[in-house]
């Protein structure tokens, strides 16, 4: 399980996608969440997936790899669905008993796992097509005005980016850590859910004194190399925008006005 946990990893590969301005692809992603949250018919959910499969085609990141990603999740999807389809009000569509399903739960259920799963594909195209450090530039340079309200800026970006850095590396430890633990005899995946969770104490004990001990010494050395912040400090490759990026600026633009159309006057 925990291999197919891509969330939070880069996908090396020479695409369009991959070469724009991180800046451009965090407001991209920010303009496609709040779409996202806005379109409640077929209409817009179409218009969201045709945006969102145009940009994974541009990225090159295999499908494949985005599908093994959400495969943590479908427990969670599964739960989301079954509350709604079976808890919301409305005209009967099948009922058994005491099992009521009504068309709205259906709809609504729908709704709610596609919104959960456009979710995690969009934020995740994010992370697969932009390096921890360009992200940490990025996120630096649009919350650049907060500095002025003696916001953190640069703490808080550093943050994100070492958070995201981690991800892959305690995966790997995770693993290790299993697989050392199997060979001395340990089971995960047998017995009742209660034995398979005490069995899971021997994984994360070693892990969060390995997480610790991985965060102690990254301290020191940035401490040791005289890291003081942003504040003066020089970058190599410096953040600029090319004739591209404002290009997709526009494409964002009438995606956005597209979808106050749809929102406004398309209900079906």
């Amino acid at each position: 399980m925990l291999r197919d946990i891509t969330i939070g990893q880069f996908y090396p590969v020479g695409s369009p996608v991959h070469r724009l301005d991180p800046r451009v692809k965090v407001v991209a992603v920010l303009v496609y969440l709040i779409s996202l949250f806005i379109f409640s018919s077929f209409t817009g959910y179409i218009v969201v997936t045709l945006f969102l499969a145009s940009v994974i085609i541009m990225s090159r990141v295999p499908f494949s790899y985005i599908v093994k990603g959400l495969r943590p999740i479908l427990i969670l999807l599964l739960f989301t669905a079954f509350f709604n389809i079976f808890w919301t009000r409305g005209d009967i569509a099948f009922q058994w008993r005491f099992i009521t399903v009504t068309w709205q739960g259906l709809r609504k259920g729908l709704f709610m796992s596609m919104r959960l799963i456009y979710l995690i594909i969009g934020s995740s195209m994010l992370t697969y097509t932009t390096t921890p450090n360009q992200l940490t530039d990025a996120i630096e340079s649009l919350l650049k005005p907060l500095e002025a309200l003696r916001v953190p800026v640069h703490d808080f970006a550093m943050m994100m980016s070492l958070a995201l850095r981690f991800i892959p590396i305690l995966l790997d430890e995770a693993n290790r850590i299993i697989n050392a633990q199997s060979a001395r005899g340990a089971d995960f995946d047998e017995g009742s859910l209660w034995k398979r969770m005490k069995a899971m104490v021997s994984i994360l004990v070693p892990l969060l004194v390995s997480s610790v001990r991985r965060a102690y010494d990254l301290a020191m050395a940035m401490e040791s190399r005289c890291y003081h912040g942003g504040e003066g400090r020089t970058k190599m490759k410096p953040l600029q925008y090319r004739t591209v990026d404002w290009t997709v600026y526009g494409v964002l633009v009438l995606y956005f006005i597209l979808v106050v159309v749809v929102t406004s006057y398309i209900r079906i």
